[in-house]
């Protein structure tokens, strides 16, 4: 399955070949304290294995994976890799709840072999609670994306910098920030291959759309969990991710970190939308697709959606400025994927052997195509061309997770969007911000 002509690398003994260069809503939701508390009861029973078994000689691995758009997929990767691996059975279970799911093998002491998961606060709990395995030391490390990497290790929910290691591997990532109609922006006289680089610039072009009759920015405010995308792409560049330990040590508040934001949400929101700004995300990709808007402020996830709908269209992809300094600014990316393994699996030599044919060239090519993804490796590459415009700052490692995923799942953070851009008072949403997020520090246990 390995191209010859490839670079080998090892991982852990194990031969792996690196990926050429070529010059994504399925998401946990956190897991309640009482699943964290069963997760430590894990780590410290004594003699733990994964749910791995064997019988004559064939070794059976239990690969729990998250994400739905790809189940798919990696059903059949890993079908694939058993045609190879007479000895190995992979039972892979593509799960349709899976905070519930991995809750309840948690507290069953059901310890998957190898996992798939998304980088969010779930992650980041799982990983403090000892559930994964520790990564930081293996050679492979060398080879991937640093910026990767480093959203990975800040996401460890624990305030001990020491203890913010890497607990599972990037396996692809994705980015927030704005879709361009190409064609729309070209009728309108403007550059899509050379977007805005400073917020005033941003503004100064909406400025200019609106006056030539067109729609600057698509909204779906109908579904306002898409308002967490302008803000995590407009935070990245404001707020450093390190300063949401303060939130948690209470040295600094929301009205703090999230003031310039809530302002700048209102600003887009009342002022460039369309006429009806509440339609849902499936309306939403339909106009962009139709030519009705020229921007659409979203991730990248939302681009196969666009493409599915008109696979003419015309995209380009491109990071949200959020100041007047372009040298600052940050891509709001995430590790969509993360590869891991059970830190207690029986079959370590068989996980790995399953990981690294996942991180073989071929594969990870052929999942940033399936799934419009940018591979993990330091000559990082994208699945559709229309994120070309921001592949600069991956390979340049200028990336920042998204700011939601140091937020509870318990907060109901799109909701109180919803009401900041409609009313526009900045001070009740901070506000309220602040007073769901102490409520949940005054009861965390932990």
């Amino acid at each position: 399955m390995k191209p010859a002509c490839r670079e080998k690398g090892k991982y852990k003994g194990v031969e792996r070949m690196k990926p050429d260069s070529n010059a994504n809503t399925g998401t946990f939701r956190r897991i309640a304290g009482r699943a964290i508390t069963a997760a430590c009861a894990i780590v410290l029973t004594v003699g733990l294995a994964g749910c791995g078994n064997s019988t004559a000689g064939t070794v059976t691995l239990d690969f729990f994976q998250f994400k739905s758009e790809a189940a798919d997929w990696f059903t059949a990767k890993a079908r694939e890799f058993e045609k190879t691996h007479s000895n190995i059975k992979v039972n892979v279970n593509n799960s349709s709840d899976a905070t519930t799911d991995l809750r309840t093998r948690l507290v069953k002491n059901r310890e998957p072999d190898v996992i798939t998961i998304n980088g969010d606060i779930n992650y980041g709990m799982l990983a403090e609670a000892g559930v994964f395995h520790d990564f930081t030391d293996d050679e492979i490390v060398d080879e991937l994306n640093p910026g990767m990497v480093n959203i990975a290790k800040s996401l460890v929910q624990t305030t001990d910098k020491s203890k913010k290691r890497l607990y599972g591997i990037p396996y692809a990532g994705n980015a927030s920030g704005y879709i361009i109609n190409a064609d729309v922006w070209k009728q309108a006289g403007e550059d899509p291959d050379n977007p805005p680089q400073t917020w005033s610039e941003f503004i100064a072009l909406l400025k200019r759309l609106k006056a030539k009759g067109v729609t600057p920015v698509e909204a779906s405010t109908a579904d306002p969990w898409t308002l967490q995308a302008p803000l995590a792409s407009l935070n990245s560049t404001l707020v450093p991710e390190s300063e949401y330990l303060s939130l948690k040590d209470g040295s600094k508040k929301f009205s703090d970190l999230w003031g310039t934001v809530s302002d700048q949400l209102v600003e887009i929101y009342q002022n460039y939308t369309q006429k009806n700004p509440a339609v849902t995300y499936q309306q939403a990709t339909q106009d962009l697709a139709a030519d009705k808007a020229a921007i659409l402020p979203l991730g990248t996830y939302a681009i196969p959606q666009i493409r599915l709908i008109n696979s003419d269209a015309n995209l380009r992809f491109a990071q949200m400025p959020a100041t007047d300094n372009a040298e600052e600014q940050q891509l709001t990316a995430g590790d969509d994927v993360i590869l891991t393994m059970g830190a207690h699996t029986k079959h370590e030599k068989e996980v790995r052997e399953f990981i690294d044919f996942l991180m073989n060239d071929e594969n990870i090519k052929d999942y940033s195509k399936q799934q419009s993804a940018f591979t993990p490796y330091k000559d990082t590459y994208v699945g559709d061309e229309a994120l070309n415009g921001v592949l600069d700052f991956y390979r340049a490692g200028k990336l920042a997770d998204f700011c939601d995923h140091y937020v509870p799942a318990s907060i109901n953070l799109a909701g109180f969007l919803q009401t900041l851009i409609q009313s526009g008072n900045t001070e009740k949403f901070l506000n309220s911000m602040q007073s769901e997020y102490d409520k949940i520090e005054a009861r965390n246990f932990r």
